[in-house]
């Protein structure tokens, strides 16, 4: 996904109504780095092999990098023209052909949304395409690899509840599943070493009117950034006074 901190920068093409992302760096979904950490806990109490997947341009290999150095074992870059523009559906539509080619599979882990887009679409749609169950807004997983089956805790809107499920499932984790753990150096190096296939669509063999712009169903109609700005106000007086004001205003704006 585009790096939140050049979102200023972004733009979008006035006939296609692509956004424009040349120059803006990639970084890896924070949510992301979640899904992936659950899975590599997993990973650690079985003789898991965790798979990286994303449809993305091919500068996204050192995203992957990244992943990779957390401690999956190989990774799966859908990357062609032809992709360009594809709403949620189009997205998921060759994610699912991906994981298809990719073969067999116990869980897809992944965030609960993207940052850029925050639809939570995809997740869901991916499993349709998939034919297999989904659980969004994951808070913990508890895989049982005696009975092969997960407790799965998912947020609702008034609390939480627990399913028990059987693989295989996507999982759309919180950021309060986890905490994604640090990289060394040394598994920066070692990731160099991983594979990372990247595939075009002559290797998924989707219908080109089912991906891109002519996949989409949605579209973008335009991109507007509103900047806000703050204003800076200085109390005077006495240490009471100022305690005083301070408390009005943060009890009118409603902090208090």
């Amino acid at each position: 996904m585009p790096d939140p901190k050049y979102w200023a920068q972004l733009k979008i093409d006035p006939e296609t109504k692509i956004l424009i992302r040349e120059g803006i760096p990639t970084i890896l979904n924070p949510l992301d780095k979640h899904a992936l950490e659950a899975a590599l806990q997993i990973k650690e109490k079985t003789d898991a092999e965790i798979c990286l997947v994303s449809m993305a341009p091919s500068s996204a290999v050192m995203v992957l990098r990244e992943a990779l150095a957390m401690g999956a074992d190989r990774a799966f870059l859908f990357s062609d023209r032809s992709f360009s523009g594809s709403d949620t559906l189009a997205t998921a539509r060759v994610l699912s052909a991906g994981i298809r080619q990719i073969g067999h599979f116990d869980a897809i882990f992944c965030g609960d949304f993207s940052l850029d887009g925050s639809t939570a679409q995809v997740p869901s749609q991916v499993a349709e395409l998939l034919n297999i169950a989904s659980v969004c807004h994951v808070e913990s997983i508890k895989w049982s690899e005696e009975d092969n089956f997960i407790w799965v805790t998912q947020k609702i809107e008034h609390g939480d509840v627990t399913l028990r499920a059987t693989p295989p499932i996507l999982l759309a984790v919180t950021k309060e599943i986890n905490r994604p753990r640090h990289i060394s150096f040394l598994e920066i190096i070692e990731a160099d070493e991983k594979e990372i296939r990247i595939l075009d669509n002559s290797g998924l063999g989707l219908e080109p009117k089912t991906i891109g712009i002519s996949g989409s169903p949605t579209q973008m109609a335009d991109l507007i950034l509103h900047k806000g700005q703050r204003e800076g106000r200085i109390i005077t007086g006495s240490l009471t006074e100022i305690v005083q004001q301070l408390t009005e205003r943060l009890t009118q704006s409603g902090i208090l």
